[in-house]
């Protein structure tokens, strides 16, 4: 179950689960649902009008404004009022005057006659309005439709309204002026064409055009998905999606006068007049914002004589889709290089609008570069998210592993750098420190049956001498009833740790003698502590079984530290290091060659030594200089079977290092008066074999 469990656990936090994101995102843009269209729909806002501003000098808007209707005093005025105004305009030089006002009603003022005799002495094109059923009698529309039995296709609506017939029949030409809202609301494609009560009627600007160019008909090919092909004879063909629909291209904005204040000339423009007076006409939402009805058609009619051709190409849907597979998967590949995986993002990214701009730009190609960069993106956050949780769970781990046995600096590093810790083992030389505690046996008689109280004192113990390991940077590898083992220079590399293991180890000791205080307070027998260190090759790591392991060390560094503390109670003293650390801490640390001893297991003799002190710390408290070299003396007598004079010079010697070596002293004149009875062999090399661990 715990292996399932981890399977599973190592499944669901691989950054390749990411996939399952790319393949939902992939999903959720074949959908195309109204979130993600609104979204495409805004950035190609952005593309159409990045485009720099045109002003073009075939069309003009006139507006109907405030300082009109203070001129004319009323609304809606008397239609010789719009008579005038055609005479006016085509009087200025206008080409073709388009007069985006609907009439449907019969003008209170009796003036219809009137604008009708202007209609039909200069040329006018007017509105009609889509609606939910016909009012008037529409004009027949001049198109001529090839494969009408497809115009079911294209936009439909049930009814139309027309102006008045006196005004209808005179006008030049009659368009629609029906707007088609994106699922957000905005204008963006205006249908040139649309179906009513299955005729098809050109729009306003696309009407605008036949007749500015002359024509008699709008030709309009259908197939089964809507508008094939679109075209004016006179003119030529005319670019629209299938429902017949062009994109507006804000870049053509037409310049605009007031009709109080019209131009001396207007150069044969076409002249598109709307209304802008407050609370007569309402603005329609673009994407440059809220714009007057006549000023959307005078915009289109830009559109339709400047050429523009903005194309939401028709593969446009299917490679988006090939972009954000093939850019999700390379990520996930490259994800496995941190700097190179968020790098890669950034250069994609950049890419995918960088292309799209251009594309626009050079080529007026709609491509939308937000969603597959925003699903990219979330790849990303799912396979960085995925790769933080790893590492979040890999330093909470460290911390659970190492918090109790090594000091939180050294925690707070292995967490911003796990790979410092090599999973499984590594050879590494390290000192290792092995401990002992002396009289537990009486300490634990004193508190009979009080199993709590021992507990708690052990506790108190264990406390004492894991504070000189955590301060002096060690690692606490566990503790072995009374005993304890650390190591210095694992898991973080440490060039000074033999001194530390040394500094560490007396250190530990001075917490014991300050921990007797408390067992004296108690009144509890005292206690004391033996110390061996050990330099070498360790073999360290997370070792033990598949099912439960932890962070240990082997190695025959580690079964010497073992002897050496060992040899501590018979020697006399309190820490016993071996010759690897000896070389290392002699300038820091005054050092005493205790023996030359085989210890248990070991085949081969071994330098033992003890440590007075610091040089510096000592030079101030005892004349151990001049001791040292006595003792060393001695152990050449001791080497050479003069064992009498041995003994002469350990009678003086015990008194030297403040009575610190008193028993070794002892002990060692009783090894000389022993060895006295012994028949020793003339190569004896001094190695005493212990016959103890």
């Amino acid at each position: 179950m715990k292996t399932l469990k981890r399977r599973l656990i190592k499944t669901v936090l691989s950054p390749w689960t990411a996939l399952l994101t790319l393949a939902l995102l992939l999903g959720v843009r074949s959908l195309d649902t109204n979130f993600t269209e609104s979204i495409r729909l805004r950035y190609f806002d952005t593309l159409i009008t990045s485009r720099p501003t045109t002003v073009p000098k075939e069309i003009v808007t006139v507006d109907i404004d405030e300082s009109a209707l203070d001129a004319w005093g009323q609304w809606p005025p008397p239609r010789d009022r719009y008579a005038a105004l055609v005479k006016d305009l085509y009087d200025r030089g206008a080409g073709l005057v388009v007069l985006n006002i609907l009439m449907p009603e019969a003008d209170r003022s009796g003036r219809d006659a009137q604008l009708a005799a202007a209609l039909h002495q200069y040329p006018v094109v007017l509105p009609s309005a889509p609606s939910v059923k016909t009012k008037n009698s529409p004009r027949n529309p001049g198109t001529a439709v090839l494969n009408p039995e497809h115009s079911d296709q294209i936009v439909q609506y049930p009814g139309l309204i027309a102006n008045i017939l006196a005004i209808e029949s005179a006008a030049a030409g009659i368009g629609t002026v029906n707007t088609l809202p994106e699922v957000d609301g905005v204008n963006r494609r205006i249908p040139l064409v649309i179906t009513v009560d299955g005729k098809i009627y050109p729009g306003l600007a696309l009407e605008t055009l036949r007749v500015a160019a002359r024509d008699t008909t709008v030709q309009i090919k259908l197939a089964p998905n809507g508008v094939e092909k679109l075209r004016i004879p006179q003119y030529g063909p005319i670019t629209t999606d299938n429902l017949g629909r062009v994109w507006i291209d804000w870049s053509q904005r037409p310049a605009t006068w007031s009709v109080t204040k019209l131009p001396p000339s207007l150069d044969g423009a076409i002249v598109v007049v709307g209304t802008t007076a407050s609370g007569i006409a309402n603005p329609v939402p673009t994407s440059i914002g809220a714009v007057f009805p006549h000023a959307l058609q005078a915009t289109v009619l830009s559109t339709l004589v400047s050429g523009t051709t903005i194309q939401r190409p028709d593969w446009a849907d299917g490679a988006e889709l090939l972009i954000l597979l093939g850019a999700g998967i390379l990520l996930l590949v490259l994800t496995r290089w941190v700097y190179v995986g968020i790098a890669s993002v950034v250069v994609i990214i950049g890419g995918l609008i960088a292309g799209s701009v251009w594309a626009y730009h050079s080529s007026l190609l709609l491509l939308d570069a937000t969603l597959p960069a925003l699903g990219i993106t979330i790849v990303a956050l799912h396979a960085y998210g995925v790769k933080f949780i790893t590492e979040f769970r890999q330093k909470q781990m460290i911390k659970k592993q190492f918090g109790g046995y090594i000091s939180p600096v050294m925690v707070e590093r292995l967490q911003r750098n796990p790979e410092l810790i090599k999973l499984g083992g590594e050879k590494r030389d390290l000192s290792i420190v092995m401990t002992d505690l002396r009289g537990f046996t009486t300490l634990g008689e004193s508190y009979g049956d009080d199993v709590e109280g021992l507990t708690e004192i052990m506790n108190d113990y264990m406390t004492a001498i894991s504070e000189p390991i955590l301060t002096n940077d060690g690692c606490l590898i566990k503790y072995i009833g009374d005993a304890s083992l650390h190591v210095h220079g694992a898991p973080l590399d440490d060039p000074q740790h033999a001194l530390r293991a040394v500094k560490t180890g007396l250190e530990m000791i001075e917490a014991v003698e300050t921990f007797n205080q408390e067992l004296d307070r108690r009144g509890k027998p005292r206690i004391g502590m033996g110390v061996g260190v050990n330099t070498g090759p360790t073999l360290i790591g997370n070792i033990g079984s598949k099912a439960r392991f932890g962070y240990d060390v082997l190695g025959d560094s580690v079964s010497t530290a073992a002897r050496l503390e060992g040899q501590s109670k018979p020697y006399g003293v309190r820490i016993v290091i071996g010759p690897e650390t000896k070389e290392l801490v002699e300038n820091i640390y005054a050092v005493l060659e205790l023996d030359l001893i085989q210890v248990k297991g070991k085949t081969v003799g071994l330098r033992i030594f003890t440590v007075l002190g610091r040089h510096d710390v000592l030079l101030h408290t005892m004349n151990y200089v001049f001791a040292t070299q006595q003792h060393d003396r001695m152990m050449e007598l001791y080497r050479a079977k003069c064992f009498d004079r041995a003994i002469e010079f350990c009678r003086d010697l015990s008194k030297e290092f403040n009575g610190t070596m008193k028993d070794y002293y002892e002990m060692w004149i009783d090894r000389c008066e022993y060895m006295k009875t012994v028949d020793l062999p003339e190569d004896w090399d001094g190695i005493y074999i212990s016959k103890t661990k």
